[in-house]
């Protein structure tokens, strides 16, 4: 714990490791530079530097500075084995320092499934740029040739093996003072070591001893524990605070309000506590949400600020009305709540007028620049500094409490912790915004697709900086747009009609503060399109499987489907097989290519549906995935599980529910998630191309749950869901309808 409050100088004078390199021209000794005045700039962070990306010891550890960070994801352990076989060393040489704004580059946010695509590569690059250097200053060093030498064991020789130079013999105390060479030679695939093997995880073992720190768990010396008082709606004002009315309270610090922030310091956390739940305060009336019972009217509503039109192939229009069977469906998907199981939480210190913040922010290189703006801060005066937290996805509150915590210990001159509640996570994290999507199809009397258009509404706005709940309630700078995520992906299709035309309706509000839930947009695009597939196939009495191939123009996508249509045992049909019984089991195909250019992934959904209840359980999913190289194929499908077991629960359960002023999903009770005995089997077969670049494989596994389930109940009892949760209750409605 205390390396986090270490400044710059004296975290490389303590790592074991000074940064290491040199350039092309004379060594130059950079002793000096460690002498420089604490929070100067000792090393480089721009992403066109190696010396932002590592350093090599004099004992030949290999330090890795990430700008992406491992959400319990298994980043580090992939990076790690990036490295390992870039450079040419072993596993436990190689070290991971991420999300630092002062010692990491700005690699973007951890999102999108992007941190092995882009920030792996990156690291890759950097580390083939060193490897070159490396042997560079090796063959001037023996005066031969460069080509005369390889690479091995962290140490650079002779390709006859008569002469050794290890990586830190050749650079100690030095700088490589490098541009990283986008050109540089990687290694051959098939010379890896780590690359495609299931290491075992760097981060499990601490986690299960208990010896890992969460961010929840993270303290500094002198903290103060603090909780925010919330409005009572959303758009409340205050009007006054009662300070005598926690008065009583041991170890009271203070009571801070500044605008509509209102908030308790004490020296313990049950002191905070006591304090925030005790304290007398007045709020203003508001009730500016619409009326839940009318959502998707209220949607709809919304103006309009454009249109993405995001496919126009062909005269849809014209065809459509053309078509001897038309087919038209409304999709929607409810608005929901990250549910981190762990609730958002951060430490903020100031110091001679420097902030740091302690978090598990996804983004810290933006929480730096937001918190930064929100106190009119120099951006090089504020340190946000990643600190895993359990419960750590998409963009949840912990920016928000990070924000908390600096006002606080701006007001109170000493560091405090800020850890959410469970109603403070459910209530004020920023949602998954509800989507609502109008499709139409026709068919001709071959049963052949001639045209297909859809319809998005969902808010304008994209990936890009959510606005700080803090800055908004005490009137401090902030944005003032929309970030929803970049929420249009995969309204486009990935299959070959005729006639296609797909637009993004783009709406100028959304009821509840937006971000970017795990798949954003990704998932609900995709429910609507490959539903609405399988309801087209249906009419043209085509095999679900056989109707995806027939529009399908990808060699990849066609091998990934076939091969799922196998590793699923597939029984082909051309209809659904409306089984009678009280329980009944059916099963779901639903295919995506993610974003329409990298990972394709295919899934089979078996559900059993209770007439009776309603009720939906989903037994088992198959995938195959196909993400180009693999870094670690159990790393891989730790996430495909996770996905398919996060994405079932959103699909069956989850919905946030609100009256006219606030949430009222505030926990698991009305906010329910899946339980241990619901849990299906999952089985995943990988596809791996080691010579292909890496893709993304956090989300888009995701994608397909949805469309798979719904698909899998219309076999299963002959009526389609289109309305996400699949709650009992809907069920039950639509076997009423038939």
């Amino acid at each position: 714990m205390a390396n986090a409050r270490l400044s710059r100088r004296d975290f490389l004078k303590t790592s074991g490791s000074l940064v290491v390199a040199f350039s092309f021209g004379p060594l130059l000794e950079t002793a000096g530079r460690a002498a420089m005045a604490d929070g100067a700039a000792l090393k480089a962070v721009s992403l066109d530097q190696v010396d932002s990306f590592l350093s090599i010891g004099v004992d030949g550890t290999v330090t890795c500075y990430s700008g992406k960070v491992d959400l319990g994801t298994g980043v580090r352990t992939a990076l790690t084995q990036i490295v390992a076989d870039e450079l040419t060393v072993a596993l436990d040489k190689v070290r991971l320092i991420e999300g630092d704004t002062l010692l990491t580059p700005d690699q973007g946010p951890t999102y999108g499934s992007l941190a092995i695509q882009v920030g792996g590569m990156q690291i890759r690059q950097a580390a083939a740029t060193a490897r070159a250097a490396l042997m560079s200053e090796a063959a001037k060093r023996w005066q031969v040739a460069p080509g005369e030498l390889t690479t091995a064991d962290g140490a650079v020789r002779t390709k006859s093996g008569a002469r050794r130079i290890s990586f830190g013999e050749l650079v100690g105390g030095k700088e490589f003072s490098l541009s990283l060479d986008t050109g540089a030679p990687l290694l051959d695939p098939a010379q890896y070591r780590f690359v495609g093997r299931s290491i075992s995880r760097l981060d499990i073992p601490g986690k299960v001893s208990g010896e890992f720190t969460y961010m929840q768990d993270f303290r500094v010396p002198g903290m103060l524990h603090a909780r925010v008082v919330r409005p009572l709606a959303i758009g409340a004002q205050l009007a006054s605070v009662d300070e005598s009315s926690v008065s009583g309270i041991p170890g009271l610090v203070k009571v801070v309000r500044d605008g509509n922030f209102l908030a308790v310091v004490a020296r313990t956390e049950w002191g905070a506590i006591r304090a925030a739940q005790q304290l007398k305060a007045s709020w203003s009336d508001w009730s500016g949400l619409p009326d839940e019972s009318r959502l998707w009217e209220h949607v709809r509503a919304t103006r309009i600020v454009k249109n993405d039109i995001t496919s126009n192939v062909g005269r849809t229009e014209q065809a459509l009305p053309r078509a001897a069977k038309r087919l038209s469906a409304t999709y929607d998907f409810a608005i929901h709540t990250h549910g981190s199981i762990g609730p958002s939480c951060a430490v903020a210190e100031f110091r001679d007028g420097k902030l740091t913040s302690w978090s598990a922010s996804q983004a810290t290189h933006n929480l730096r620049k937001q918190l930064a703006s929100m106190l009119s801060l120099p951006e090089d005066q504020v340190r946000a500094i990643y600190v895993e937290g359990a419960g750590c996805y998409g963009r949840n509150g912990h920016e928000d409490a990070a924000a908390d915590a600096a006002l606080l210990a701006r007001a109170v001159g000493q560091p405090v912790r800020v850890q959410w509640m469970r109603a403070d996570e459910h209530g004020w994290d920023p949602k998954g915004p509800p989507t609502l999507i109008d499709l139409e199809a026709g068919l001709d009397t071959a049963g052949r697709v001639v045209a297909w258009h859809s319809q998005f509404y969902v808010p304008a706005g994209a990936a890009g900086t959510v606005p700080l709940v803090t800055a908004q309630l005490a009137s401090l700078p902030h944005e003032t747009g929309m970030s929803p995520g970049n929420i249009i992906n995969d309204t486009a299709l990935p299959y070959a009609f005729p006639n296609v035309l797909t637009v993004a309706h783009r709406l100028a509000d959304t009821p509840l503060r937006p971000s970017w839930i795990r798949t954003p947009g990704r998932m609900q695009n995709t429910f609507a399109n490959e539903a609405f597939l399988d309801e087209l196939a249906i009419a043209a009495k085509t095999d679900p499987f056989e109707f995806r191939v027939r529009y399908l123009d990808d060699p990849r996508g066609i091998e990934l489907l076939k091969r799922l249509q196998a590793f699923a045992k597939w029984q082909g049909r051309t209809s659904s097989k409306h089984s009678g019984g009280d329980t009944v089991t059916g099963r779901g195909v639903a295919y995506v290519k993610y974003e329409l250019y990298r990972t394709y992934v295919g899934a089979v959904a078996t559900v059993e549906v209770n007439r009776t209840t309603g009720a939906i359980r989903v037994k088992h999913f198959a995938v195959v995935q196909d993400c180009g190289q693999i870094i670690n194929p159990d790393g891989v499908k730790n996430q495909i599980e996770g996905n398919v077991l996060q994405t079932v629960s959103r699909t069956l359960k989850e919905q946030v529910t609100f009256d006219r002023s606030r949430v009222t999903s505030v926990d698991w009770a009305s906010y329910p998630i899946l339980t241990f005995p619901e849990i299906p089997d999952v089985d995943i077969a990988l596809i791996d191309r080691p010579t292909e670049k890496p893709w993304g494989a956090g989300e888009p596994s995701a994608a397909v749950v949805p469309a798979a389930i719904s698909n899998a109940v219309c076999d299963a009892v002959g009526v389609r869901l289109r309305s996400v949760p699949f709650l009992p209750q809907k069920v039950l409605a639509a076997l009423k309808s038939v």
